[in-house]
């Protein structure tokens, strides 16, 4: 039986740099985002490690004002908005739709896992016109915990009705396929901009540049 596929969302499908004119706006440097982004997935993480809760858009919200702070710089009161409503409608890497559409003609079930609450992730599915493409969006909300702690790759495969070692974590983020493979999914890492493969985790079934490579390799390993 060939493995379901689960994506991860933010950076592996959908393309943040469409946030670029925004903190170009409000830091006058567009590279600011990279640094928000980085500091969200560590809040995030840590908050994880320690035991609290949260969910990602009050982490997003409260690494916003961390960024600001450092920057000396004071936001306009509608710039948390604004990055919610443009994370709601990020457009998808240029190699997503063919990348999908491939998989999708082979045949194989795909699935979304993302850190986003649900009701964002549907959004920015939708909204980026991927929706088609999978069977279930999950998101790690109903665990109390987030990317790559094990519980969230647990769950989704029970959810699924499946095991571990029947699915396959499509990533642009060495820690999310790291989180997964330990728990027992094999690992397709998407080196996109910035991204390598980091030689302290165990090696990914599958490297690849974009969702195009990697759809006709995925393919190729589940004939």
């Amino acid at each position: 039986m060939a493995r379901t596929l689960v994506f991860d969302v933010n950076e592996t499908l959908l393309d943040l740099a469409a946030l670029d004119d925004l903190f170009g706006e409000f830091f006058g440097d567009a590279a600011v985002r990279r640094e928000w982004f980085a500091v969200v997935l560590r809040n995030a993480m840590t908050m994880t490690i320690t035991g609290d809760q949260s969910n990602f858009v009050d982490i997003a919200g409260a690494s916003l004002q961390m960024v600001a702070e450092t920057r000396g710089v004071e936001l306009p009161a509608s710039a948390l908005g604004d990055i919610a409503a443009g994370m709601r409608t990020l457009p998808p890497h240029p190699d997503v739709v063919p990348g999908l559409t491939a998989l999708a003609d082979s045949g194989l079930t795909m699935v979304a896992l993302t850190n986003s609450p649900l009701a964002t992730a549907e959004a920015q599915i939708a909204n980026a016109g991927l929706r088609e493409f999978f069977s279930d969006v999950l998101s790690v909300e109903s665990t109390g915990r987030f990317k790559p702690a094990a519980q969230v790759y647990h769950h989704a495969a029970e959810v699924l009705g499946t095991t571990p070692a029947d699915l396959r974590l499509v990533a642009a983020h060495d820690w999310d396929i790291v989180g997964a493979m330990r728990t027992g999914y094999a690992g397709v890492l998407i080196t996109r901009e910035g991204v390598a493969v980091n030689p302290l985790y165990p090696h990914p079934d599958i490297v690849a540049p974009d969702l195009i490579v990697a759809a006709e390799a995925v393919v190729a390993a589940e004939r």
